[in-house]
């Protein structure tokens, strides 16, 4: 047997680890007398008497001691030092990550797809469109008590895991009861204060929930009910003349001009713990309420081929303001003893997007003539989950059963997504082109079913080291509906130029709309392309030992088999059989790993990692569904001819702890990829399209480093300095990644019909993988100061260009990739306590993009063609939070 032996400082070490229960064990050979010994000869005597103590792994003061994977934990504390309002935002302060949209975390370069988002344990739906995975700026920091992301693979985690495993934990009961009130205003430079676009709505749009003006009208809903399509061919003109006048007029498509409000919130939460004759009850509420807008004011280009450079075919300004509407509430309930505790804890969010927006500028398909387009969306996103846990140990805590079961349910409501186009006449007036208006409702719901038991037993190998022989199963049932319908006015026979000069709300009055002015059609949705349904269900169970065999070694060896079965079945929302055929993916898989942490010192550590994991398309990505991104203003469309991904992932790192709550890290990792799921830009007729595709290889490797150091100075003269602890915490990542396309490679698109096409048509060998960054770093500055009760912190976050789709075009003709460039953001968060009249009170002021750094998208050849460009503008907050 290996052992340390330690010198005399080394004992009174090992003597206060073996007082804190969990950080050491130790054997010592029996005392001798050290009577009739010289100094010397005693001191070799206490180093050989405690030649026997093995330092392990757990000793290490950091959550890293309870896990035997590479990972990076986000505490409470790091939430309120950095301030986020949401965990997506909290997260890009961690090693390897980057935010997209606001809401996708990518790790080490790899898109949401290929992570897995979890909440307590438990999988979650999406309520977007084009993702499975759920947007993690829905949930507030407020309820999180912390955050996990495992970038190592261990069985007891779904096998969907290439970047790594995002596991949200909620706020517990406390020890003592509390009460907090929070009162937060916010502004921003694009935003508040400034005339900005709007449409009226319904009176209780500042609640987040309508008051049933963008209720679906009960003949078109019916209509939609029943899967008639709503033409004359199916009804009578005065039934299409009821239905078109029952649409709300004025309310929802008069753009107008108004000042942009501040941004407000308020949250409460308390909580308290009662001992029972069965154990100690708790209880836990967090609810909150956040009303915030965004302005944008930025330039959407598409650009095409001329000789061998490309150059700009079609400009738009854009112009729009969002009104964003959080409502979230937690609730928890648990009961606990010494050796079980149950948990139950239900979470509602719901998430309310009011936006008004106009696209103006030169057309190429129009002819270079130049066009309008303005749109008013209401777009609601609801997540509701509640999860029953348990967590029982037996034996003396040698056997520890932990259960779960969880029904989840996010929705995505779009009643009254408007669009009306305009051009221009002689005088330069815009002029209704009645062609180009359209009114969609759709709606999409997205639930699962998941549960799941562990059973670990704790098995001695000796009085120093042990071996956790763990094993479980888990089932998840995830199911999707999803639906579109899209209505259109005809002119019957044409307009005149009156009605094409007058306003919106004129134009659609009751007065017009009658058999011979305007008539309401519905237009698409046949064939599978407006509707399907889909279904994810996997069974799993796992075994795994995590054993410190040889001694200061600590080995986690285990598999995990998943049988998979995932379907999109395309829909014909008029009852007709679609062209599409149902999309079936069977796949069963053996997925091990082996993740080995070598304690080769009291604070240090070597971890080596290998292990297999999978990545399954989304759902929306195999959906023949052609559906209009807000964000982005382009058309996605999914491919029914995706397969599943399969990883090899090797990761090393060194950690060393050298003191509490600082820490070095550095590690490396690499990743193999067969059959990666890329983005690609086709054209479809005169209009671009983006859709997916299966690449055949690709490999990324990359080096991560970190470092949190704390600096104090008490002998400094200035008491500025003196009084204050310093902070310095910084990581970065290089990621380096390569698509491999090989002679006879071939894909399968949704253009091919699945017939396998040249891949180097569509992807160029030897590129980089769609969303990965080359570098990513994140840099803290900051101090604490316990006597005046105050915390300041300057944060820079980086991440350099990434690709978010292929270029359009095949071969010699493929234009260039579309470029994203995040740039960096320099924030500033300041934090101070205070008392009032006895009463506890807490002061925030937060600077976001003091840089003012803007949105970038763009393609480069030549010239510089902005795909969308806008300015984010610079933001400031105040809280004032009081506790009871």
């Amino acid at each position: 047997m290996n052992r340390l032996t330690l010198t005399l400082s080394g004992v009174l070490l090992a003597t206060s680890a073996l007082i804190a229960p969990g950080l050491a064990f130790a054997q010592t050979a029996p005392m001798t007398s050290p009577t009739a010994q010289t100094p010397a000869e005693q001191v070799e005597e206490q180093a050989t008497e405690v030649g026997e103590i093995v330092v392990l792994g757990r000793y290490i003061p950091e959550p890293n001691r309870e896990s035997s994977e590479v990972a990076a934990f986000l505490t409470s504390e790091d939430l309120e030092r950095t301030g986020d309002s949401n965990a997506a935002a909290a997260l890009t302060r961690v090693t390897g990550l980057s935010i997209v949209e606001g809401r996708f975390i990518y790790v080490r370069g790899l898109g949401e797809r290929y992570s897995s988002a979890l909440l307590n344990g438990s999988p979650l739906p999406s309520p977007e469109p084009l993702q499975r995975v759920v947007p993690l700026d829905l949930f507030p920091s407020s309820i999180l008590d912390g955050v996990t992301v495992q970038k190592t693979y261990s069985p007891n985690f779904p096998g969907e895991f290439g970047g790594g495993v995002i596991d949200l934990h909620t706020v517990d009961a406390p020890n003592e009861p509390f009460f907090n009130m929070k009162l937060s205003l916010a502004g921003n430079t694009e935003s508040t204060g400034k005339e900005g676009l709007i449409y009226y709505g319904s009176r209780t749009d500042f609640t987040g929930f309508d008051d049933d003006t963008r209720e679906v009208p009960g003949a078109i809903a019916i209509a939609f009910d029943q899967g008639k399509q709503i033409n004359g061919a199916n009804f009578t003109a005065d039934q299409l003349q009821t239905m078109g006048q029952s649409l709300v007029n004025a309310p929802l498509r008069l753009l107008q001009r108004e000042k942009t409000p501040i941004d407000g919130g308020v949250e409460l939460s308390g909580g308290f713990s009662q001992d029972t004759g069965f154990g100690a009850l708790g209880l836990i509420a967090v609810a909150g309420y956040d009303n915030s807008w965004r302005a944008r004011s930025g330039v959407q280009e598409e650009g095409q081929f001329q000789g061998e450079v490309l150059v700009p075919v079609s400009t738009y300004g854009v112009e729009s303001n969002q009104n964003d509407v959080r409502l979230n509430f937690l609730g928890g309930l648990s009961l606990s003893n010494a050796d079980h505790e149950v948990k139950w804890t239900n979470l509602y969010v719901r998430n309310t997007t009011k936006e008004a927006r106009s696209v103006a500028g030169p057309d190429f398909d129009a002819g270079g003539s130049v066009i309008r387009n303005d749109y008013t969306e209401w777009f609601v996103r609801q997540l509701w989950s509640s999860q029953l846990a348990g967590e029982h140990q037996f034996m003396d805590g040698a056997l520890e059963i932990d259960w779960r079961a969880a029904y989840a349910k996010t929705s995505r409501d779009a009643p009254y997504e408007s669009r009306f186009q305009y051009g221009v006449n002689a005088d330069g007036d815009y002029i209704h082109n009645v062609q180009g208006n359209l009114i969609s409702f759709s709606e999409l719901d997205d639930d699962i079913v998941s549960g799941g038991v562990d059973v670990a037993y704790t098995l001695p190998l000796s009085s120093a080291r042990e071996a956790v022989i763990s094993a479980g199963v888990a089932t998840l049932d995830n199911n999707r509906e999803a639906s579109r319908h899209d209505l259109q006015f005809e002119a019957v026979n044409g307009l005149t130029d009156s009605q094409r000069l007058s306003r919106i709300d004129y134009l659609f009055s009751d007065y017009n709309i009658n058999p011979t002015t305007l008539q309401l059609r519905e237009i698409a949705g046949s064939n599978g392309a407006s509707a399907y349904d889909a279904e994810l269900q996997v069974n799993a169970a796992y075994a795994m030992v995590d054993a410190e065999i040889i001694p200061l070694v600590r080995t986690t060896v285990g598999v995990r088999f998943e049988d998979g079965q995932q379907s999109v079945t395309p829909r014909d929302v008029f009852g007709g059989t679609s062209t599409y055929e149902a999309t079936e993916i069977e796949e069963q898989y053996w997925l091990p790993s082996l993740t080995a942490t070598w304690n080769f010192a009291e604070d240090q550590q070597l971890r080596f990692g290998v292990s297999q994991t999978i990545g399954r398309p989304q759902f929306r990505e195999l959906a023949p569904q052609a559906y209009t991104d807000p964000e982005s203003d382009r058309i996605f469309i999914g491919n029914p001819y995706l397969v599943d991904t399969e990883l090899l992932n090797l990761d090393a790192r060194y950690e060393w702890y050298f003191a509490r709550q600082q820490f070095i890290t550095a590690g490396v990792f690499y990743k193999d990829m067969d059959k990666p799921v890329e983005s690609v830009i086709v054209d479809v007729g005169n209009q671009r399209q983006q859709s997916y595709l299966n690449a055949p290889k690709a490999t990324i490797m990359g080096a991560e480093v970190e470092v949190k150091k704390y600096f104090e100075f008490p002998d400094q003269p200035m008491s500025f300095i003196a009084n204050k602890r310093w902070l310095v915490q910084a990581n970065y990542t290089y990621s380096d990644s390569e698509v491999k396309v090989g002679d006879g490679d071939t894909v399968l698109t949704l253009g091919g019909a699945g017939t396998p096409e040249d891949a180097s048509f569509f992807i160029q060998d030897g590129s980089r993988l769609q969303g990965q960054s080359d570098h990513v770093a994140n840099l803290q500055l900051g101090w604490e100061d316990d006597t005046a009760r105050s915390q300041a912190t300057i944060i820079v976050n980086y991440v350099s260009d990434r690709i978010t789709a292929r270029g359009a075009g095949t071969g010699s003709s493929r234009e260039p990739d579309f470029i994203q460039e995040p740039g960096v953001f320099l924030d500033f968060v300041y934090r101070k306590d205070f008392t009032v009249m006895a009463r506890d009170m807490g002061f925030a002021l937060e600077l976001r993009n003091l840089l003012g750094t803007e949105f970038d998208e763009y393609q480069e050849l030549g010239n510089k063609i902005r795909v969308n460009n806008y300015d984010l503008g610079q933001s400031a907050s105040v809280s004032l939070t009081a506790r009871f």
